[in-house]
């Protein structure tokens, strides 16, 4: 068994593999940037290091920091999570070739050829799985999406190679929107995935979004262990995630699960892998209707990691897949044949996400756990990282934990969801918590006839508000400090370690401490480093006329202007990465473009100015 595991990622999903190695009596180490230091991800682990700012290029994505933590502390195996660096072929070589550290997940090569979609289409084709009709080589002239647009119908889904989720997928629903939209699905790869190639496929009007979860191990074992249906999304991003699904029938259920069991050994995967289709919907089906074996189902993508939405599969199977993550990871053969795996009730994950769902799912820009009381009771899961008096941490993604139900069937898990939500109380900033309520009385998500064009084409957005304004909360107050308080807590690094450390203070001044080379003596304040946000402009204007700032944080993409030139309103400044989506910066008014104060690759926080027009 390992001795230590360095987990390469942040907040809950840290968490929840830290305490699959807890139970295995393995060590953990945590890696943390400059916002995280006070995160739960940190608190939770045995150790704990620090690699970079807060910014997620200068941090959680750089390779050598996270390896050199890795040896640094002697851990010797690496568990990346999701995200950040998880699908990451060349993290993972880099991994595998560090003498002494295991990587706990698929080959680099692997990851390489299910992670890249043309790749993995040309695999899932070899294995006889059914693909979407699109192309199997890369596209890089508009001319090509119009001709497979006339070939095949409009829309058309242009696609990252490394794409997911949503991100780096536009859709072209003529001919003239073919250019505009390569361009941005190419610079969405770039900015995501540092590759910009993307291919086409049929776009699906109507699909429900099926995934199976896989396990294979280095014995040549593939077991799948049931669906998850993961249709109830918005543009792209799932919101709510359940299994079994609903909608299928038993016959078109094992369909579906031995495609992707042909599919995965087909390419000599090992390690947890979730293998991702699309089924077509019949839209004239009744709620007590399910769908057929004749039903059409299409091969999507190959997420090679564990996925934010696997504590479904666990509940359903009482299978721990993490902790199989790194059993296989150190060669242990899976003991449990196929017909073995048995699915036990129903269960439902609702993402907890601090973001306001009536004012599009806008995230929260700052805030604190005031009040953090999440449900418990039979059936009830929660896996988190954040605690009461917690500061939201606003420089990664929105999500502040998983609420997972578990019942005897879906009817049950429907009932006590709403219980559960009804008791879930957070103060401090708005969360999606509302919004879930909601779902949970919705005819159409409670009939299971909804596909993953529901939520942005159907749903009356009146309702949403009502639900905000019913359940929902917007505090955003701070909580006043105790004057009177006599003991304090500090964090000292240590060539990038992290220490707590207690102080009493006695009727003195309050120690003023702040970041401490300790290497270096212990009187001089630690540099900035490379990358930080800690010049302390903030932002404000030094030229005449009208400020653009950020609405949001999130990174800039692209400059669409220059000094000097001359816009008119509606004419789009910029492009912003927020929240995986791509935001255009407009003007609202014409003029001159007096200033710019970012560039592509900048990191802006809500209120940084953008621009100055004259």
């Amino acid at each position: 068994m390992f001795d230590k595991v360095l987990v390469a990622n942040r907040g809950e999903i840290a968490v929840r593999v830290m305490r699959a190695c807890e139970e295995l009596g393995i060590g953990t180490v945590a890696v943390y940037s400059e916002a995280d230091k006070e995160s739960g991800h940190v608190r939770y682990a045995d150790e704990a290091y620090n690699v970079g700012p807060a910014r997620a290029a200068d941090s959680y994505l750089d390779q050598e920091a996270i390896v050199d933590a890795a040896k640094q502390s002697g851990a010797d195996a690496i568990h990346p999570g999701y995200g950040f660096l998880a699908e990451n072929a060349s993290f993972a070589r880099r991994v595998e070739d560090t003498e002494g550290v295991k990587w706990i997940g698929p080959t680099g090569d692997a990851m390489e050829s299910l992670g890249e979609k043309t790749k993995a289409r040309k695999i899932m084709q070899s294995a006889d799985v059914p693909i979407v009709p699109g192309t199997t080589d890369p596209v890089d002239d508009p001319e090509e999406v119009v001709e497979f647009g006339e070939e095949y119908g409009f829309p058309v889904a242009i696609k990252a190679e490394g794409g997911g989720g949503g991100r780096g997928m536009k859709i072209v629903h003529d001919p003239e929107e073919a250019e505009e939209q390569l361009e941005s699905a190419k610079r969405e790869g770039e900015a995501y995935f540092s590759n910009d190639s993307v291919y086409l496929e049929r776009f699906l009007e109507n699909p429900r979004h099926i995934e199976i979860q896989i396990l294979a191990d280095h014995h040549g074992n593939v077991r799948h262990l049931g669906e998850r249906d993961c249709s109830l999304q918005r543009r792209h991003q799932k919101v709510i995630e359940e299994g079994p699904s609903a909608a299928l029938s038993e016959e078109l259920r094992e369909k579906i699960g031995e495609s992707a069991r042909r599919g995965v050994r087909q390419a000599d995967y090992y390690n947890a892998g979730t293998v991702e289709f699309l089924v077509e919907e019949d839209t004239e089906r009744e709620a007590d209707e399910v769908l057929g074996p004749e039903t059409n189902f299409y091969f999507l993508e190959v997420n090679t990691r564990i996925q934010v939405e696997h504590c479904v599969t666990e509940e359903i199977t009482g299978i721990d897949i993490v902790k199989w993550q790194i059993k296989v990871a150190q060669e242990e053969a899976i003991p449990f044949a196929q017909d073995d795996v048995e699915i036990d009730g129903h269960a439902m994950e609702f993402r907890i996400n601090a973001e306001n769902a009536a004012e599009d799912f806008a995230p929260a820009n700052s805030g604190s756990l005031e009040t953090y009381d999440p449900p418990g009771g039979i059936g009830v899961r929660m896996d988190d990282a954040l605690r009461q008096g917690d500061d939201l941490v606003t420089d990664y993604d929105s999500m502040i934990g998983k609420l997972i139900v578990h019942g005897s069937d879906r009817q049950e898990v429907i009932e006590r969801g709403k219980r559960a939500l009804a008791e879930f109380d957070v103060e401090g900033f708005p969360t999606v918590i509302p919004f879930h309520r909601l779902m949970l009385t919705d005819e159409e998500f409670v009939a299971s006839t909804h596909t993953t064009k529901y939520l942005d084409n159907h749903l009356d957005r009146s309702r949403i508000e009502e639900a905000q304004e019913k359940w929902g909360t917007t505090t955003d107050s701070e909580a006043e400090e105790d004057e009177e308080v006599v003991e304090r807590e500090f964090t000292l690094e240590v060539n990038g370690k992290r220490f707590e450390v207690e102080l009493e203070e006695r009727g003195a001044q309050p120690i003023q401490v702040g970041d401490v080379d300790l290497e270096d003596g212990g009187d001089q304040p630690q540099r900035p480093q490379a990358g930080s946000d800690s010049d302390g402009d903030g932002g404000g204007a030094s030229a005449e006329g009208q400020e653009v700032t950020a609405e949001m944080q999130g990174t800039i993409l692209s400059v669409e202007v220059e000094t000097g030139d001359e816009v008119e309103a509606g004419d789009v400044l910029c492009v912003l990465e927020a929240m995986k989506m791509e935001n255009d910066i407009v003007a609202e008014r014409g003029g001159t473009i007096n200033e710019i104060a970012v560039g592509e690759g900048d990191s802006v926080d809500m209120g940084d100015l953008l621009f100055v027009i004259g």
